[in-house]
């Protein structure tokens, strides 16, 4: 998966755990927003309530919410509610969560927008908590829902607990909603070569922040010592954000520790699963493998791949695919059950129900599309392409540079520049399917309404914007190709020189992505009114083509000399 889009993941939980009508009628609106992919619907009898779990861009995932809020105030009345779970209103809570391409802070923004819509359009008082909370009060949601639906009225009474948006009246039907940004949360458990309940409890004392409560005499058996108001003295344990408790699983037969990883940025996956093996040995225990309980980012579980490479002095820069093979043998994440990437990990989940990309298809898939009727894809994402294998040529010496032997201490060296090999990789392959992408806003914009002045107007406007990006993002193929003859030509000055060939090799494939984004660019061009900005973007585009014949001949002469002298 290759992606640069923003990410979030919604969490929606309704009141509502039964009535499957009622549940589908909320998932259905959730569905009917474009770019919204829901990825769980997690139904309970006894809590009588749903979590609903969708992702997508920002502005759909806040547009799903705010449809799906709307549609449970008309169908669940909260005044005939009964559960076990606490709650206080028909769509209870609704925190966003960034995923991808988008910090926390951002993702605060869209949650604050999200609650005022909901409060101003919908007459539901709406409570912010966690990062999104305007009060430090408000931060944890046990506050915000204290005396759950049944005390609402009355805490609504409460000036100190005025709503963040919406009335502070009692909604006898809706009750109140938490909206609010959080941190992702992983569950994770590791397993363990006991089945012995009590010493994996012991584990996970070791490591949850919470730690244990501390002994009189440093005993396991001693009086448990407290503080002045009566509250246990507690030995902190040695991972940040993180919850953790022993158990043991008999239908598989053995202890775990299962840990929620509430800021994975704290306390990434890897760091928990190494620290519990070093616990574990310290007691004599010894983790056999682990699991993920859900969904994960992909983040998360590239950077474990990089984590355990770089443990064994390896280069970093391989593909995800591999990244994600490492971090799943490294953590036995296989042992249970089988750690299928495109069911697992939330990104490729997204891919998978969006439809299959040119940059994700085989060689013959691509090579069968770009040759068909359709006349995308066309050159600039056939460009795009041979300008990422030109680069991928590049990143492989580097990857067996530093793997050579007696080149062992030059390891990162090598790796660095494979990781940015890789890097530039995949910005070309996004381009791959961005550059037909833009072909078909043309098209759309072509197939737009032509009756009145007005449509007229807008027509133009849209086919004269379409016709911009598709000339600007070739232009954006061009920049990003020559950045790699930078790898390309480190890499044949002091790459293996066994691969030297297949670095003069990426030079020229680099060089025909850019002389062929350079034609994609011309020929769009042509059709854009505003002169400034095609003076400005065949200027520039001239300049690159310039340098890079200059960059190629450069390289090629290299290699020339270093095959000659059989160096």
């Amino acid at each position: 998966m290759t992606t640069d889009l923003k990410i979030i993941e919604c969490v929606p939980n309704f009141s509502e755990g039964s009535d499957m009508g009622i549940i589908k009628e909320i998932t259905d609106v959730i569905e009917s927003v474009d770019g919204v992919t829901l990825l769980d619907v997690d139904p309970g009898k006894d809590t009588n309530r749903t979590v609903v779990t969708f992702v997508g861009e920002p502005e759909p995932v806040c547009e799903a919410a705010y449809l799906s809020i709307k549609k449970a105030s008309e169908l669940i009345d909260m005044s005939k509610h009964k559960g076990e779970h606490p709650r206080m209103g028909a769509t209870d809570v609704c925190p966003l969560v960034p995923v991808s391409g988008i910090t926390m802070e951002e993702t605060v923004v869209y949650a604050r927008k999200l609650a005022e819509r909901v409060g101003s359009s919908l007459g539901i008082p709406v409570y912010c908590y966690e990062d999104a909370a305007f009060k430090e009060e408000r931060r944890n949601l046990a506050n915000c829902r204290s005396g759950e639906y049944e005390g609402l009225k009355k805490r609504l009474a409460d000036p100190a607990w005025k709503p963040d948006f919406g009335p502070a009246a009692f909604n006898a039907r809706s009750g109140a909603t938490a909206v609010g940004a959080r941190d992702f949360l992983v569950a994770f458990n590791v397993n363990l070569n006991t089945t012995s309940t009590r010493r994996a409890n012991a584990i996970a004392f070791d490591v949850r922040e919470r730690g244990r409560p501390k002994r009189e005499g440093g005993s396991l058996t001693g009086k448990i010592v407290k503080d002045n108001d009566g509250k246990p003295v507690m030995i902190p344990g040695s991972l940040k954000a993180v919850k953790a408790i022993g158990w043991f699983i008999e239908e598989y037969g053995v202890a775990q520790i299962s840990m929620n990883l509430t800021n994975i940025s704290i306390t990434p996956v890897h760091i928990a699963f190494d620290e519990v093996c070093r616990k574990a040995d310290s007691r004599g225990v010894r983790v056999t493998g682990s699991e993920l309980v859900g969904l994960v980012p992909l983040k998360a579980m590239l950077d474990a791949g990089r984590y355990f490479l770089r443990k064994q002095k390896r280069s970093l820069g391989v593909s995800d695919s591999e990244l994600i093979k490492i971090a799943v043998r490294s953590m036995g994440l296989d042992e249970i059950s089988e750690f299928n990437p495109n069911e697992k990990i939330i990104e490729y989940v997204m891919e998978s129900r969006e439809g299959k990309k040119l940059s994700s298809m085989t060689l013959e898939e691509f090579m069968n599309e770009t040759a068909s009727e359709s006349p995308a894809p066309g050159g600039g994402s056939v460009s795009s392409y041979i300008g990422a294998l030109g680069v991928a040529l590049g990143t492989m010496v580097a990857n067996l540079s530093s793997h050579k032997r007696g080149w062992d201490e030059r390891w990162e060296e090598f790796s660095e520049w494979a990781v940015k090999g890789k890097e530039i990789q995949e910005a070309l392959l996004r381009l791959v399917d961005e550059d037909t992408a833009a072909f078909n806003r043309i098209i759309s914009a072509f197939g737009l309404p032509k009756g009145s002045d007005e449509e007229k107007a807008v027509r133009a406007r849209e086919i004269e914007e379409a016709t911009r990006y598709a000339a600007y993002v070739p232009f954006k193929i061009m920049e990003t190709a020559y950045d790699a003859f930078e790898v390309v030509k480190a890499m044949a000055r002091m790459g293996n020189p066994a691969s030297v060939s297949d670095a003069g090799v990426g030079a020229i494939a680099i060089r025909t992505a850019i002389r062929g984004a350079f034609l994609n660019v011309r020929i769009n061009a042509a059709d854009i009114e505003e002169a400034d900005f095609v003076n400005d973007l065949l200027k520039r585009g001239e300049e690159i083509l310039k340098d890079s014949l200059r960059e190629e001949e450069e390289i090629l002469g290299e290699v020339d000399r270093k095959i000659e002298k059989g160096e």
